[in-house]
């Protein structure tokens, strides 16, 4: 039986999302447009939220949007992103990325948005 594969865009940043989420000190995603921002203030994220797929077929580009934990070296963890994204679309999607932009878009405390549940603010 033959046929065809078609990854799409959002499956794929989806999937990238989800791996960049894996490398140690990676806080969290950053919205990579004004659309994703109104999405994450109305509690609309998804996975694929910060990441921007280009291209068509097996050659794609992409930009990923990234917090950084305070007191990780940034350099290593972009570094750490980029191979793991390239990784990951390779083995998971069969996709070979041309480009891998990681943006720093900012450095934050682990676990300071992270509230426990019942709690109330002082």
């Amino acid at each position: 039986m033959k046929g065809t594969v078609t990854v799409t865009e959002n499956a794929l940043a989806s999937l990238l999302g989800l791996a960049a989420h894996e490398v140690p000190g990676v806080v969290g995603m950053a919205p990579a447009n004004v659309k994703e921002g109104i999405q994450k203030i109305l509690g609309q994220s998804q996975a694929r939220d910060g990441v921007v797929v280009s291209g068509e077929g097996v050659k794609r580009t992409v930009e990923i949007h990234i917090v950084v934990a305070f007191g990780t070296a940034i350099a290593a963890v972009a570094e750490n992103v980029r191979e793991r994204i390239t990784h990951v679309a390779k083995a998971m999607a069969g996709i070979e990325l041309e480009a891998v932009r990681v943006h720093i878009v900012g450095v934050a405390k682990p676990g300071v948005n992270a509230k426990k549940k019942g709690s109330r603010g002082a």
